[in-house]
């Protein structure tokens, strides 16, 4: 009898460890998705400082920031995946930049870049900070299907000595936007993501915000709502650890997590409204930074009936939420009208970067080769267009490349406020340019960008690509072909001299990075993640 127990306790035992080893990436997104999380507390109303009659002649500022939304997203810088006519207006209504740049290729470096005016060789953040655990289960599900990719690598010493996730991030003695609006009387707002770090300095109040409503997790409606439609990918590693790993929550002034009321879209865009009309009467700074249309790849249904039949089903939800986007801009221009400060608010519009390989979805980023995670066009050409009646014409084209290091000084010139001596700032100030002056320039005519030995320059033109990790050299003639086609690394030996001493010049004082890579990846320049990789397929490899 004992030796019948036995044996049934051992297959048992046996079947049950088949099972978890078949189902073991599940089982961990399990584990990670449960381990050590916060309780979420049901929706309580957000109550903004009203504030009190201070008549001025300077300009409000709201900066709407999307999140991933590609160039070719946008019916007024591409063909549009769906019309967006109120994105449209804006930009017609000022200045639209043709060739404007993300100050990086990745969310958190990029946003860095706008607030403080300089790159990541400044202020060391050239690394976007993710959670416990993010690295080793990227690596495991997306090496289980490559798809004829190189595998992933994963750095586990590398990730058990980076700081927490909440402990990363812009460090406390960079200065940012709303610190120096607040000497000239501003009132500071920022709704949505941040992703700057929350500890030590970094969070929003610190960081010069006097009120912040900030997403603390990434779904936009619970998975099982009536009126959410889910897009989930199966073969993305980021996305299964997104749809395992999120709740749907926000906090208030670093509180307590709460649950957001309705699609998460909608619900940043109404308490943006709000805070317009308890600011109208005093200078304010809102700083709208949307999760959309970042995945998880969900929508509200109203919305994905409402874009018609398009294929496949994640291209129909992603499309659904480009239209909760351009409501969003529709409402909160509705909003200055409607308080009579539309003449004199700056609007300004773009993308922390360009769309991502992995919610696969093609022609995101189309004409431009690459995605997000890569220096190529298609990573770092973004939607920027800025809106301010009172000093810019309604219908101006600017063709010099721009960059989102360049709004820091040209918001807080047009406040009349007064930028930092103690420290190098790279971004220009704008204003010359839609004032048809001569007076704009930039130092050497250059813009870098970088991550890890992955580093880039753009001069006159010209742009230059070192990636020593895959052993990788891209020369670009932009001038001539601004899709980046033919790679001239090899037949213009003196351009391509001439910009690798830019570089080595401009990181010879670059500073210690924030936090380092956990993991390497390589990404198919002209393939989305669920297209197969074929020999010849020019890729990168990309550590974050």
């Amino acid at each position: 009898m004992w030796k019948k127990i036995i044996l049934g306790l051992v297959v048992f035992i046996a079947l049950a460890g088949s099972l978890l080893w078949i189902n073991r990436i599940d089982f961990l997104l399990y584990l990670a998705g449960n381990k050590n999380k916060e309780p979420v507390a049901e929706n309580r109303e957000v109550v903004w400082q009203q504030g009190p009659a201070q008549p001025s002649d300077k300009p409000n500022v709201v900066l709407i920031l999307t999140d991933d939304m590609g160039i070719n997203d946008v019916s007024t810088f591409g063909a549009g995946m769906i019309d967006t006519p109120n994105i449209d207006k804006l930009a017609a209504k000022g200045a639209l930049f043709t060739k404007g740049y993300s100050g990086h290729a990745n969310c958190a470096p990029s946003r860095a870049a706008l607030l403080t005016g300089r790159d990541a060789t400044r202020t060391g953040y050239d690394v976007t900070p993710i959670p416990n655990g993010f690295g080793r289960m990227v690596a495991m599900i997306e090496n289980a299907d490559l798809k004829g990719r190189p595998a992933g690598e994963y750095f586990p010493e590398v990730d058990a000595s980076n700081p927490d996730f909440d402990d990363r991030g812009l460090n406390s003695s960079e200065i940012t936007i709303p610190e120096l609006l607040k000497e000239q009387g501003y009132h500071s707002v920022h709704i949505g993501k941040w992703h700057l770090g929350q500890t030590n300095g970094m969070a929003p109040n610190d960081q010069g915000f006097d009120e912040s409503l900030m997403m603390k997790s990434g779904l936009y409606l619970p998975v099982d709502h009536p009126e959410a439609v889910n897009g989930p990918i199966e073969f993305s590693g980021l996305d299964r650890f997104i749809w395992a790993t999120m709740d749907y929550a926000v906090t208030w002034n670093g509180g307590k997590p709460f649950a957001p009321k309705g699609y998460l879209t909608d619900y940043f865009t109404e308490q943006a409204e709000r805070v317009i009309e308890a600011n109208a009467n005093r200078p304010f700074f809102l700083y709208l930074a949307h999760w959309g249309p970042h995945n998880p790849i969900q929508a509200k249904k109203s919305d994905y009936e409402a874009v018609g039949d398009i294929k496949p089903h994640r291209k129909r939800v992603y499309a659904a939420m480009l239209r909760s986007l351009d409501r969003s801009v529709e409402k909160v221009m509705a909003k200055l009208e409607e308080q009579g400060i539309a003449d004199n608010t700056i609007v300004v519009l773009s993308s922390d970067n360009g769309g991502a390989d992995y919610v696969a979805i093609d022609d995101l980023n189309k004409p431009y080769r690459g995605w997000k995670n890569t220096f190529f066009e298609g990573g770092i050409r973004v939607p920027f267009s800025i809106t301010w009646p009172k000093q810019i014409k309604a219908g101006t084209v600017i063709d010099e490349p721009v960059n989102h290091f360049d709004l820091m000084p040209t918001i807080v010139n047009a406040s009349r406020g007064k930028l930092p001596s103690d420290r190098e700032l790279d971004g220009v100030d704008l204003a010359p340019l839609w004032q048809g002056s001569n007076q704009f320039a930039r130092k050497d005519d250059a813009m870098y960008w970088f991550t890890g030995t992955y580093r880039v320059v753009q001069a006159d033109g010209w742009k230059l690509q070192l990636n020593p990790s895959s052993d990788q050299v891209f020369l670009f003639d932009l001038n001539n072909d601004p899709t980046e086609q033919t790679n001239l690394a090899a037949t213009q030996p003196q351009k391509l001299d001439s910009l690798i001493k830019l570089i080595e010049q401009h990181f010879e004082n670059a500073v210690p990075s924030a936090g380092y890579s956990v993991f390497s990846m390589a990404i198919t320049i002209d393939k989305h993640l669920g297209e197969e990789m074929r020999e010849g397929d020019t890729y990168i490899r990309w550590n974050n």
